[in-house]
């Protein structure tokens, strides 16, 4: 009992922190001198936005199969927001080869949040 008191503790609270971030909007990559590395950063940003809320789904319902996986799944999601700054910085400086590196392991990230995120409890 005390566990899921627990989760339901730090899955409101991610929902708070969560419901205070950005999420990705429309880009206009127009104005950008390389269009094509920003597009691929802004999905990477919705990717990203959709494992938040696959996991806040899972954190909520109390699915989440134990503490310490919540924690990894929060490390990843956490990961891949660090990661979309500096692709979004990598796509200022038009750096394709570091962008496309860096939105595959956002890409990885990603995943695993979620994969983790489905993990139903035994």
């Amino acid at each position: 009992m005390m566990n899921r008191a627990m989760i339901t503790l730090v899955g409101g609270f991610a929902v708070l922190l969560w419901s205070t971030t950005v999420q990705a909007g429309p880009i206009d990559t127009s104005r950008h001198t390389h269009p094509e590395n920003v597009q691929l950063v802004h999905e990477a940003e919705h990717s990203v936005d959709h494992a938040w809320e696959v996991y806040h789904r899972a954190a909520l319902g109390g699915t989440v199969a134990s503490p310490d996986l919540q924690a990894q799944i929060e490390q990843h999601l956490h990961e891949a927001r660090t990661l979309v700054t500096q692709a979004q910085e990598a796509a200022d400086r038009g750096d394709a080869g570091a962008v496309e590196r860096l939105v595959g392991q956002i890409n990885l990230h990603t995943e695993q949040a979620i994969a983790g995120s489905k993990e139903q409890k035994r």
